[in-house]
């Protein structure tokens, strides 16, 4: 790989780094706040924790989030620290109609002043002992709904650039999200006095909350010549927390995640977008570290390092998730693999989730079970990670127990075996030709009866470059 591409490629990575970190920072929050009797307290801590990591991961020197009502008028507002009660105060009340944020109201997209002297959006204030130079304006916006804008400075000219700003719009989105289902709360708290209101925001949260559960799966899978990924999920009423994820490590191996949330309700799935956040920074972050340590291009990730890699990257989050949330009782069951697209070499760990299976090719159908335990867990054995090759031609397929635990009328389960059954039968051509057969298997055997568990499967066709078996 040549050095610019090499650095471009590290550049990106570090992008969404910052932005995972700022995610990963708002969803531990909102799982707190969703616990918590104090929603508000804990929400103005929340920001104040986004504004700060948001000046750190853009240099900026000052900041601000303000929150608006539907009018534009602020209603609340978060700023550096070293801003002034009365500062604070002043500004609730305010319509932000004028200047930079005014033309961020109107326009609904964010805008950058690269010089405060020459650019009549900026609106100088008097008195001011801090003489801006460049401002980023971000609006904190989720479909229809304003709820407000997150504001940077500097005082160097041209310090904010594109870059910058789609970054702090990925935080914007985020903290948009936190911002709608604290106002959802909210409605419920209000609305415990009326049973029939009660029960119909209710419902509206329950739909939200499977919303955003999708919301946090992602909407684009890798897409690489000789391999082919597909992915299902279908919730059932309770929102709880099975996931997947697919993304790609420097130098092209291919993450394969599924797991399953101990947990149901809203915090089981904002548990699971925190721990998928997590192994998503952890395993790029372990991978350069590794790479750094030795010398190496990215080019030359191989599985040596991959196995190194995901082993470190799961330790830490299951050792984050058992000091920062063991008390809460929540753990999480879940495989993780790496897939060399080249030579077909999965290195995987299999944290107490069900058995992936990998069938076609010369090896029929073989499990890859338990390598260790959950994540999450105190005091819980080490991982350990394996390897295998897969052949050319071959399907790799992993689900949660929504697939397996699935209820006839008659309060039969699908079950492991049948699954097994179905897998080692007629071949599939593609992954989604995989999921489809299994999701009608489902359908037919449940025969209308209701959807007791969340289901999600993750499948993988892989085959050589040349089309011959791997050796």
């Amino acid at each position: 790989m040549r050095e610019p591409d090499f650095q471009a490629e590290i550049a990106a990575l570090r992008k969404e780094n910052g932005a995972l970190k700022a995610q990963s920072l708002l969803l531990e929050n909102f799982v707190a706040m969703l616990r918590a009797p104090m929603k508000d307290d804990m929400l103005c801590a929340s920001l104040q924790q986004t504004l700060s990591l948001s000046l750190e991961l853009t240099g900026a020197e000052k900041g601000s989030i303000f929150l608006l009502d539907g009018n534009g008028a602020v209603t609340d507002s978060i700023l550096t620290r070293d801003a002034s009660g009365e500062e604070k105060t002043a500004l609730v009340g305010q319509v932000m109609d004028k200047g930079l944020a005014g033309w961020v109201l109107k326009h609904r997209i964010y805008g950058i002043v690269d010089d405060a002297d020459n650019d009549s959006r900026w609106l100088s204030m008097e008195n001011q002992p801090y003489q801006v130079g460049s401002a980023l304006a971000v609006p904190i916006k989720r479909g229809g709904a304003f709820f407000g804008l997150l504001t940077l400075l500097h005082s160097g000219k041209q310090h904010f650039n594109q870059t910058i700003a789609e970054s702090m719009m990925v935080t914007a989105d985020q903290i948009a999200l936190v911002l709608e289902n604290i106002k959802l709360y909210v409605e419920l708290a209000e609305a415990k006095t009326s049973a029939e209101l009660y029960s119909s925001i209710l419902a509206r949260e329950l739909e939200k909350g499977r919303k955003i559960q999708r919301d946090f799966l992602p909407r684009n899978l890798p897409r690489l010549p000789n391999m082919e990924i597909a992915a299902f999920f279908s919730p059932a009423l309770q929102v709880s927390g099975d996931f997947y994820d697919a993304f790609i490590l420097p130098g092209g191996h291919v993450c394969l995640v599924i797991g399953d949330v101990s947990d149901k309700g809203a915090a089981a799935a904002f548990y699971m977008a925190l721990i998928r956040s997590c192994i998503r920074i952890f395993v790029v972050q372990c991978c350069e570290r590794a790479l750094a340590a030795l010398g190496e291009s990215v080019s030359e990730c191989g599985a040596p390092i991959v196995r190194r890699s995901i082993l470190k990257a799961l330790d830490i989050t299951s050792d984050y998730l058992a000091q920062e949330h063991g008390a809460e009782g929540m753990f999480a069951t879940v495989f993780f693999g790496v897939l060399d697209p080249k030579g077909g070499a999965l290195s995987y760990i299999n944290a107490g989730h069900l058995p992936v299976y990998v069938l076609g090719g010369k090896t029929g159908l073989m499990e890859l079970s338990a390598t260790g335990p959950a994540l999450g867990l105190h005091g819980a054995a080490p991982y350990e990670a394996r390897e295998l090759r897969i052949h050319s031609g071959s399907l790799v397929f992993g689900y949660t127990d929504g697939v397996t635990e699935a209820l006839s009328p008659d309060g039969e389960m699908f079950g492991k075996e049948r699954l097994k059954r179905m897998l080692e039968g007629t071949g599939y051509p593609s992954p989604d030709a995989l999921i489809h057969r299994v999701h009608n298997s489902l359908l037919f055997f449940m025969d209308g009866a209701s959807q007791s568990d969340d289901i999600a499967m993750l499948a993988v066709y892989w085959e050589s470059r040349g089309g011959a078996s791997a050796p």
